[in-house]
């Protein structure tokens, strides 16, 4: 999704050099889906509380795309219980993920800003998917009973994303606005850096993104 941070992203990229494109799709070839994938697809479903056919996507939409590697800038609101229960899955045991054990802690670490930027009901609710998958939700905030449908549906997506990025052979990098970097003498949050780089910070992301990437 197009949004300050990855149009910074963008302009970073661009000033750099970089050979990429911005905010794609690729295909999903089903058959690339073997018996295990649909088995963890399955369960994180249940263990995030849904039932009913599998949703799955015939799309899979990235911010960045550099050859065969992704990028994908995660919002505040992506780091929550939700998030971290899908994050379970024994598929995150089975593929290394590089941002695996930072989102981890992220996801119960931060909470409390997701609330911030999710508590509209178009966010806390989701679409009509959520609802049929996980039922009614709760009230904004309130995590007893079903809770966030529409926070549920965003974790199990996200996990579809980071399996259906592998087995079509992409590695995928995951941002997060709490990353920091060591610039001028002190730890920077990327998030904090990114409002409005000057020159000399966009050079320095570019070079730390290329680190990532590489």
């Amino acid at each position: 999704m197009e949004h300050l941070m990855t149009r910074q992203l963008d302009l970073i990229l661009k000033e750099g050099g970089a050979t990429y494109d911005w905010q794609v799709d690729f295909e999903v070839q089903p058959r690339y889906l073997d018996a295990r994938s649909k088995s963890w697809f399955t369960s994180a479903l249940e263990d995030l509380g849904g039932t009913g056919p599998l949703p799955l996507f015939e799309k899979v939409p990235v911010d960045f795309k550099l050859g065969r590697t992704l990028l994908i800038w995660d919002e505040e609101v992506n780091f929550n219980r939700y998030r971290g229960i899908s994050l379970r899955s024994p598929m995150y045991e089975e593929f290394q993920y590089t941002f695996f054990e930072g989102h981890k802690r992220l996801c119960r670490t931060f909470e409390k800003e997701a609330l911030k930027a999710g508590m509209p009901q178009r966010i806390w609710e989701g679409p009509p998917l959520a609802t049929r998958i996980f039922g009614s939700p709760s009230d904004p905030g309130d995590f007893h009973g079903v809770g966030a449908t529409g926070w549920k549906l965003s974790a199990y997506n996200h996990l579809q994303v980071d399996l259906l990025t592998r087995i079509h052979g992409y590695k995928l990098i995951r941002l997060s606005p709490y990353e920091t970097i060591m610039t001028g003498g002190s730890l920077k949050r990327l998030d904090q850096l990114l409002i409005n780089p000057k020159e000399e910070q966009r050079n320095m992301l570019y070079g730390w993104l290329m680190r990532k990437l590489s």
